[in-house]
């Protein structure tokens, strides 16, 4: 899943500082609906970055059943974290 889709799927548009803060409640609502309705793993990888990114993510135990996919995650916000300004 592409990042800008998921967005304008959520928030009807491309651009996340587009978002309105009235907006963000009611779009993440519908992604942790079909986080936890997804089977599929790299669409629940995607929705849960997505999710990390906005400060809403379930913990990593209950969001992947995969030690692979919660390592992915552990990678994701370490590389994160250290392209992040300090």
């Amino acid at each position: 899943m592409d990042m800008a889709d998921l967005l304008q799927r959520y928030f009807g548009t491309r651009d996340l500082e587009a978002v309105s803060p009235a907006a963000l409640p009611d779009g993440v609502e519908r992604m942790r609906v079909d986080f936890g309705m997804t089977q599929d793993r790299g669409q629940r990888f995607a929705l849960w970055t997505l999710l990390m990114v906005l400060g809403d993510a379930p913990d990593l135990d209950v969001a992947f059943a995969h030690e692979e996919d919660r390592e992915a995650a552990r990678n994701l916000m370490d590389m994160l974290a250290a392209a992040a300004p300090e």
